[in-house]
């Protein structure tokens, strides 16, 4: 009766088993024989879209059985199977099914092998199976599918998408006594979980370091301190109580307080506390709440997170000699994650990362098979193992997810009037009238990318894919109506829009009509584009072109701005040529931001130009100054090659679509046309060059800072020398200093 009568499906439940089964061991065997009872078909099987999808409407598929959700293996699957599948999410059918883990590898049982569905079964129950939990498959077979964007009408469910631990880990509050309302984020209080919907304290007696520490870490802190316990005795001694637990037994290394032993009440009872004093806790701030651009020295410093959407979340990157490399997630887990989100300044891990989840990195992968205790300053200090070349590949990077502050950023701003929750007007607080919240519009002149990646990350919605400057379209009853921001303009790395540079309190707006406010569209995935910079050195050399042979180059404004002046047709340009190769090695398909319908037509190359500009070429000084410079426009955005669990998708024949598909590279060769830099005026010296991808931001990506490559390079007039190309996020910020001071070649010996 107690498998039957109550499911294990949220913190609460899981606490009330634990401590259970530990007064009672034999209550264990009863509710296993009782759930695994269950039948399929009457309930016992749900199914949801898991992992990391692209759209809304794909991703790894889970079924529910017996109270645990479990994944598919991918052996005999069909299209068929994914039209059951996808009906039961709510869709109107298939478009395709994935295999061997394409949306990341699942948790939990395989519930279901050689699984044979018709196509017109109502449930994946009446499909022939091996049975539920028959199988010989692994988590790398999991299936995934891909459904139709149509939902089936009068089916109700906001959004299908469900990744693994994405409940509410943050169970856990403090509250304040007796002083004024405290600045955000709160740090020191009397304790209170949420348990079946109500918030309910903690007897404090034989409360220990470790129980604090759990706590702190689930609020985003990475360490506690002891408070003032004759204040809380004096304040708290008078008051009455309930409590629903007492003796909580944390080591520390737990990421949530509901897997430490304590004994708890049930029903609307209450547990005995001795002493009548509830748990106090006292959490310390970390380094990126102090300041979240302080330049981090010691162990933080050897670590780093790339590519997340939302604070606190990325790839896991490490140092080693001066560069920057990965962590292959073989054996990864919370315990290890949560070493890096402490060390980082963060709390514990909400959830630990494997597959490439946070996008693939580009350097070196460092280490495997980490095994940290949870006590450790550094993931370094934790046992690992040095990967060897080959053994692990960026396909495996890890990942995490720590628990933040909150630092109450999401709720000085709102989004109104779009077709989801992912886009709409931006409206932002501006104060209260007569009690009531007032609201105010942000003007959209200037309004881009970069300020829309702030407004998505506060909102807790991920990545930016589009900064909007004219909101007509999303005009909603009851919101704001005057602009109170203008002059917006952000880095892109501030945790709020109010950090950004603006007009302040005088409005500069030069269309001050509502429909003229900004807005933003939100993803929860992004690509990241990243340049082949070994390429570019290896393939680097001088041509000398007759004028007459670049006309059209000319009218595309690919040479430099002293080419007007010369003696066309006659005379040459000298030009420094490389081969070039973008990669997106994000999470997303790159996609020029304009449509076909707005792509420009170049006569004189017979082709469209679908980006402006996508990629800035640059020859610097040591001092930074640009002395050459060439450009290039997206006349043709298209998959020149893939790796091998990625398919091309983008062609640019025939008028076809552009865009790089994640996994595949964008090549272009030396030899084409505006594939230079115009160094006909360039002095023979030491300088730098650089390669930006996607120089104006005209298209997100879940990182910029791997736009730019830099080489080192020699011009002694009639020849070049490449040397010490990088990307530019690639090492320390030590190496990168020594790069910009190189006193240059003495020789051309090349180390």
């Amino acid at each position: 009766r107690v498998g039957k009568e109550r499911k294990v499906s949220s913190s609460g439940d899981t606490e009330w088993l634990q401590t259970l089964v530990m007064q009672h061991p034999w209550v264990l065997c009863v509710w296993v024989l009782a759930v695994g009872a269950e039948p399929a078909g009457e309930g016992g099987a749900d199914v949801r879209l898991s992992g990391f999808p692209r759209k809304h409407n794909e991703g790894r598929v889970e079924v529910r059985h017996a109270g645990q959700w479990g994944s598919i293996c991918d052996d005999d699957f069909t299209l068929d199977n994914a039209r059951v599948l996808c009906r039961m999410l709510g869709f109107t059918g298939a478009t395709g099914w994935t295999h061997s883990a394409k949306y990341g590898k699942g948790t939990g049982p395989v519930w279901l092998d050689n699984l044979a569905c018709g196509g017109t079964e109502q449930h994946v129950s009446e499909c022939p199976s091996l049975g539920w939990g028959q199988t010989d498959c692994t988590h790398d077979e999991d299936a995934g599918v891909v459904c139709k964007d149509q939902r089936i009408p009068g089916y109700k469910l906001s959004n299908t998408i469900v990744e693994e631990g994405s409940d509410d880990l943050g169970g856990v509050r403090v509250r304040p006594v007796g002083r004024p309302p405290p600045r955000l984020p709160v740090t020191e209080g009397v304790l209170e979980v949420r348990y079946r919907g109500r918030w309910e304290r903690l007897c404090g007696d034989g409360w220990s370091p470790g129980n604090d520490r759990v706590v702190c870490g689930m609020l985003g802190f990475p360490r506690a301190r002891n408070p003032n316990t004759s204040f809380y005795r004096m304040v708290l001694s008078r008051q009455h109580h309930r409590y629903r637990a007492r003796a909580v037994r944390c080591e520390g290394t737990e990421n949530h307080l509901g897997l430490c032993p304590m004994e708890l009440v049930k029903g609307n009872a209450t547990s005995p506390c001795p002493g009548n004093l509830p748990a106090v806790v006292s959490c310390s701030p970390g380094h990126p709440q102090r300041n979240g651009r302080r330049k981090r020295k010691g162990p933080q410093g050897r670590v780093r997170l790339k590519a997340g959407g939302l604070r606190g979340s990325g790839r896991v990157e490490v140092l080693r000699e001066g560069e920057w490399g990965t962590v292959c997630d073989d054996r990864w887990g919370e315990v290890s994650a949560s070493v890096v989100c402490r060390q980082l300044g963060f709390g514990s891990a909400r959830r630990a990362l494997g597959g490439g989840r946070m996008g693939r990195g580009t350097g070196p992968v460092y280490i495997s098979e980490v095994g940290c205790a949870g006590t450790e300053a550094s993931l370094l200090d934790c046992p690992h193992k040095n990967v060897t070349e080959g053994e692990c590949g960026h396909g495996e990077d890890a990942g995490v997810e720590c628990n933040v502050p909150d630092l109450g950023h999401q709720h000085t701003i709102r989004i109104r009037g779009g077709r989801t929750r992912f886009e709409g007007r931006l409206e932002v607080q501006v104060g209260r009238r007569n009690g009531t919240q007032r609201w105010g519009l942000v003007c959209g002149d200037g309004w881009g990318t970069l300020e829309a990646t702030v407004a998505c990350r506060q909102l807790g919605l991920g990545f930016a894919n589009h900064g909007v400057q004219e909101t007509w379209y999303w005009d909603s009853e009851g919101g704001a109506g005057e602009m109170v921001v203008s002059g917006v303009k952000c880095r892109g790395d501030e945790l709020s829009l109010s950090q950004c540079r603006s007009h302040g309190p005088t409005v500069q707006c030069p269309r001050p009509a509502p429909r003229h406010a900004a807005g933003v569209i939100c993803t929860e995935t992004a690509p990241d584009l990243v340049l082949n910079a070994g390429l570019v050195e290896k393939t680097a050399y001088i041509e000398d072109r007759p004028l007459h042979m670049l006309y059209c180059a000319a009218e595309e404004n690919c040479l430099s701005s002293t080419a007007v002046n010369a003696n066309w047709p006659y005379g040459h340009r000298r030009l420094l040529r490389f081969s070039s190769e973008v990669q997106n090695i994000g999470r997303a398909d790159f996609r020029p931001r304009a449509g076909r319908h707005s792509w420009l037509w170049h006569e004189c190359h017979g082709h469209y130009h679908s980006m402006d500009i996508f990629t800035h070429y640059d020859i610097l000084t040591v001092n930074g100054t640009k002395v050459a410079e060439g450009h290039k426009a997206s006349f043709c955005l298209e998959d020149s090659d893939c790796g091998d669990d990625a398919g091309k998708r983008y062609e640019c024949a025939n008028f076809g679509e552009q865009g790089i598909t994640v996994g595949c590279w964008d090549s272009y060769r030396h030899d084409i046309d505006c594939q230079w830099i115009d160094i006909t005026d360039l002095k023979p010296g030491h300088y730098i060059m650089q390669i930006v991808i996607n120089p104006n931001h005209e298209v997100s990506e879940s990182d910029f800072s791997n736009n730019a490559m830099k080489c080192n390079c020699k011009y002694d007039g009639h020849r070049i020398w490449m040397h010490n190309c990088h990307i530019g996020d690639a090492f320390s910020e030590e190496v990168e200093r020594r790069f910009e001071k190189y006193p240059g070649q003495l020789n051309n010996l090349i180390p």
